[in-house]
């Protein structure tokens, strides 16, 4: 979008926050850039310059806008639409990869060349590999230093940075302030020196519907791993580093975020995990308009639009999920998961208690007694292949996965079909257009709507809602009573 300029100064114009995210403007009379939606008197057209990320306006000089702090804006929803090398290599800065595995690893993850994979991303986001994982960085350290009382030596290296002068130089380069100077200004917020503790406010587009979203976390709950507690979502996380745990709050115009990390390393994954949970990048308003157009769906849009789909904060745990769910009620399958993190996960240590465990990694699972699964034998040889072939690496699931070959990968397994595959492929790999027309859910609504009722007659009537039926899946879900569609008491 960054290249439509007209466009672009209609939008900061108008300070529409639906475009944080999509592109940021660059003041050149000032030096510094801004998010579309600050609240300054906008500058002269002749003034503007655009730019698709906030790395590309370090890399042209510019410095982050001290008002509306453009570093703090929603992520592009274009890295979750799409499939291609740029939107997956995005997905893998943002997981940090760059940082642990270096541009190397990153390629290799890719399965391009170091050189391609470069070539790429500056050619649509106007900086490098290198260039966007220092942004981050740089975001990662001034939450650091805003919101914990560690020293900045500590904060230089959990945010990423290989040295105290590189930090100190980034931090002074991106907000014109040096890391002491933003820990001053920041304001004091309680609870803020709990130790380990990290409370952050996470940005989205409006609207957000908080219903379906934290009611489908909240119903599926695996006991030990995730609760529901005091009008807040909390779990335990994997990470590379170490593990965490977070709490998450729906409030109107942010999710209150509280992470509890055994390394700090881990904060930039740790975010980015729980955005991609709570599918905070989306752009509501641009599939709600789509899927809007069809009046069978628009009632349903209208009376309670900016639905999300809740996705995962670990791919392999929600495939091993999805296989324990296969033709079985929600509270049967929270009850085989929760005999598998009692008996294999690893144990953590919750001050406020409630959560137990994280959930067990397929090598544990494949080290297990198939004859120890309460389950028919045929779902437990489709369970034992499938943590086999994740265990062994035949199988990766990630933010990075091509998500045509990985379907592919699982409709070869025994017992995978295209409920299964195609739940997985919504929640777990994050494909916006994911359908689920066998699914008991999905016909009742098409039958209580008038919709066609059989899988491949559904198919073919929600092409009108291409690439967003993963979304209007959440609308149909909606018509039921089903637990999954409520915010818990």
């Amino acid at each position: 979008m960054h290249t439509d300029t007209e466009r672009c100064v209609r939008a900061v114009r108008s300070k529409d926050a639906r475009f944080d995210g999509w592109f940021f403007t660059a003041v050149l009379t000032t030096g510094i850039y801004c998010r579309p939606s600050c609240p300054v008197v906008p500058p002269k057209p002749e003034n503007m310059v655009f730019h698709p990320s906030a790395a590309a306006c370090q890399q042209a000089g510019f410095r982050a806008c001290k008002r509306c702090r453009p570093d703090t804006s929603p992520g592009s929803p274009e890295w979750n639409r799409r499939a291609d090398l740029v939107a997956r290599a995005m997905r893998l800065i943002a997981d940090g990869v760059v940082d642990r595995e270096g541009v190397p690893g990153l390629a290799a993850r890719l399965g391009y060349s170091t050189r391609q994979v470069e070539r790429q991303l500056l050619a649509e986001l106007g900086a490098g590999p290198l260039a966007l994982a220092r942004a981050q960085r740089a975001q990662t350290a001034r939450l650091l230093i805003e919101t914990t009382t560690l020293p900045m030596a500590q904060a230089a290296f959990a945010a990423g940075f290989a040295s105290i002068r590189t930090f100190n130089d980034t931090v002074r380069e991106v907000y014109a302030l040096a890391p002491s100077e933003l820990r001053a200004r920041a304001p004091r917020r309680q609870g803020a020196s709990a130790p380990g503790a990290v409370f952050l406010r996470l940005p989205f587009r409006a609207p957000l519907n908080r219903d379906n979203l934290f009611g489908h976390l909240a119903a599926t709950a695996v006991p030990g791993v995730e609760e529901w507690r005091d009008g807040s979502y909390r779990r335990t996380l994997r990470l590379p580093y170490g593990h965490g745990i977070v709490s998450l709050t729906p409030n109107p115009d942010h999710i209150a975020c509280r992470l509890t990390l055994s390394d700090p390393r881990d904060l930039t994954v740790a975010i980015s995990r729980c955005r991609r949970l709570l599918d905070l990048d989306a752009d509501p308003v641009a599939t709600d308009e789509q899927l809007r157009s069809d009046p069978v769906l628009s009632p349903l849009v209208d009376k309670a639009p900016g639905r999300r789909v809740p996705r995962t904060v670990d791919e392999a745990e929600f495939a091993v999920r999805a296989v324990l769910g296969q033709q079985v009620s929600t509270a049967a399958a929270r009850t085989h998961a929760a005999r598998l993190v009692t008996a294999h996960g690893e144990p953590v240590d919750d001050p406020e208690g409630g959560l137990t465990h994280l959930f067990p990694t397929p090598e544990a699972l494949a080290a297990l007694d198939p004859e120890s699964l309460a389950m028919p034998r045929t779902r437990r040889t489709t369970f034992t292949t499938l943590v086999r072939h994740l265990a062994d690496g035949d199988l990766h699931l990630g933010v990075e996965s091509d998500w045509p070959r990985t379907r592919a990968q699982l409709l070869a397994l025994p017992g995978f079909g295209p409920w299964t595959v195609d739940v997985i492929a919504m929640r777990a790999l994050g494909d916006p257009d994911a359908f689920l027309p066998t699914d008991l859910g999905i016909r009742r609504a098409a039958q209580e709507l008038g919709l066609p009722s059989t899988p491949a007659a559904l198919t073919a009537r929600a092409a009108a809602w291409r690439p967003w039926r993963a979304y209007a899946v959440q609308y149909l879900w909606a018509t039921d009573s089903h637990p999954i569609n409520f915010l818990p008491v």
